[in-house]
């Protein structure tokens, strides 16, 4: 009678020995699972959606102090934000600055 050969096992094939198991693939955070948050977008970390929307109003400001008309041709719409930002950056300067500093020396000394 023909012999009937078992079906392999993962621990039968060549290289393996029983009961090893293969490493376990690392953590989606290079491996320290306490740097984690910081993986996340701008979208769903707060301070870094305020520092966004602070360079976007810096940065609208100091481009439509060049070239003006770049930005005012576009007052409605969905390239209306950046004129409306840049409104807010030339407006509330001395608030935005403060922002701004505030913003840096949390991102320094705190992070």
């Amino acid at each position: 009678m023909p012999s009937q050969r078992e079906p392999r096992t993962r621990a039968d094939s060549p290289g393996k020995t029983p009961g090893s198991r293969s490493p376990a693939p690392p953590p989606p955070c290079g491996g320290e699972m306490r740097h984690c948050h910081q993986v996340k977008s701008a979208i769903f970390n707060f301070q870094s959606l305020l520092t966004v929307i602070l360079l976007l109003i810096c940065t609208c400001a100091y481009i439509r102090s060049l070239a003006p008309s770049l930005l005012d041709r576009n007052k409605t719409g969905l390239l209306g934000i950046f004129w409306k930002c840049a409104r807010i950056g030339e407006r509330k300067s001395p608030y935005v600055a403060v922002c701004c500093i505030v913003m840096a020396f949390s991102i320094l000394f705190t992070q």
